[in-house]
């Protein structure tokens, strides 16, 4: 996985054709997003920092 930024991040959270599901454990935060059953992306929130991850070819993913 490698960094995506965070408006390619949204558009595949608010996307129908994709599944997300939200963690918290303990300060951490983390936003999975599925693609049948694959992780493809996740947003990672510890205190004040935030990154956004995705694998390699999500581009191809995003609609435009």
């Amino acid at each position: 996985m490698h960094l995506i930024m965070k408006s390619q991040f949204d558009e595949l959270r608010l996307n129908d054709d994709f599944e997300y599901n939200a963690d918290d454990k303990g300060g951490k935060k983390v936003v999975k997003i599925f693609k049948d059953g694959e992780l493809i992306a996740k947003k990672v929130v510890i205190k004040h920092s935030v990154q956004y991850f995705g694998i390699t070819g999500i581009e191809a993913l995003l609609t435009h």
